[in-house]
């Protein structure tokens, strides 16, 4: 795993105020304490991601000017539309974890949507949404390289 990796996943951890979660010999996958883990993760980090959204519009309405000079005006437009385009992002991802909460409350969070296996806890805990075991999701990619060509 990279270092990146490494660093996105312990910071959604630390973010939901939780630790990796270490699973009990015979433990049942995905029982109630798992379930609630994920929950809590999932949680905070929604929440985090619609502050952030909160605080963006309020930066762009206090930093909005009228430069006269065409370079710093097209800056700060250039600055904004990047903003802009990563709250995109999150809106796009907050409906993944909505759509994945959704799965925490029916039963269906863990388990992978093409194969059904486990897709397993710490492959969750490095990506909450994923709804994907990690051999499919390899397949999948494979796919769409072979297409885009």
């Amino acid at each position: 795993m990279s270092s990146v990796a490494a660093k996105t996943s312990l910071s959604l951890l630390s973010l939901a105020g939780v630790e990796p979660y270490q699973e009990q010999e015979g433990e049942e996958y995905m029982n109630e304490k798992q379930l609630l883990h994920f929950k809590k993760i999932l949680t905070a980090w929604r929440e985090q991601i619609v502050n952030e959204a909160g605080k963006t519009v309020a930066q762009m309405q206090d930093e909005a000017a009228n430069f006269p000079d065409p370079a710093d005006r097209a800056t700060q437009e250039e600055e904004f539309s990047l903003v802009l385009r990563n709250r995109d992002r999150e809106r796009k991802l907050l409906k993944k974890i909505d759509h994945t909460l959704l799965k925490l409350e029916t039963g269906d969070f863990g388990y992978c949507e093409s194969c059904g296996v486990e897709i397993g806890i710490r492959r969750l805990e490095a990506r909450p949404t994923a709804d994907l075991c990690i051999d499919c999701k390899t397949l999948a990619e494979i796919r769409e390289k072979q297409i885009s060509k």
